[in-house]
């Protein structure tokens, strides 16, 4: 009888550990893809500023459409973008296409003054900002659910329930531009 209790406690407490360690790895999943959401809702509110920003500069830089053209094809880019990895790729090309239009902006004093420009632009550094930290959170909570599927004995919970590993939103090493800050400063 008391060997049957310990088996009985025995497999409580590994089924008890099991259901610990498979819910960590669904908080931990779903961290992440709350991480990756959050770096949606910075991209959202970059896309909508550009338009704006793109509409101000046009009053004032009319012969300067290629590089307008190339600012909205960046967005849309970066807006059909769905992994990680696409999403880092967009933004390297988008934040290379912004800073074309702030260097052209800097032949425009006009415009350089005009108030609606330097909110809009006081906008998106602010949101580069938070789309900075977004991709911060998103990369430690990545590094957190990689630890733990690559740990004993996580990995084993981790694989005979179909937890994957994520993918960490990096800049490509193809646009070496794109891993300077968007200068927004006149």
């Amino acid at each position: 009888m008391i060997i049957l209790y310990i088996v009985v406690a025995v497999v409580l407490i590994i089924l008890v550990w099991l259901m610990g360690s498979y819910n960590g790895f669904v908080t931990l999943t779903n961290r992440v893809k709350e991480a990756l959401s959050d770096i949606d809702v910075q991209s959202k509110r970059r896309f909508d500023l550009i338009p704006n920003l793109v509409e101000t500069v046009k009053g004032y830089a009319a012969h300067e459409s290629g590089t307008l053209e190339k600012v909205t094809e960046m967005r849309t880019a970066a807006m059909s973008a769905t992994t990680p990895a696409g999403k880092a790729q967009a933004d390297d090309l988008l934040s290379g296409a912004l800073k074309s239009l702030f260097a052209v902006s800097e032949n425009y004093p006009n415009l350089k003054a005009n108030e609606n420009f330097l909110e809009l632009q006081r906008q998106l550094e602010d949101t580069e900002n938070k789309m900075q930290a977004a991709r911060r959170f998103y990369n430690s909570v990545v590094v957190d659910l990689n630890t733990r599927l690559q740990s004993f004995p996580g990995n084993i919970v981790g694989s005979t329930f179909g937890f994957k590993a994520g993918d960490f939103f990096a800049l490509s090493d193809a646009d070496a531009a794109a891993k300077e800050p968007v200068k927004v400063q006149f």
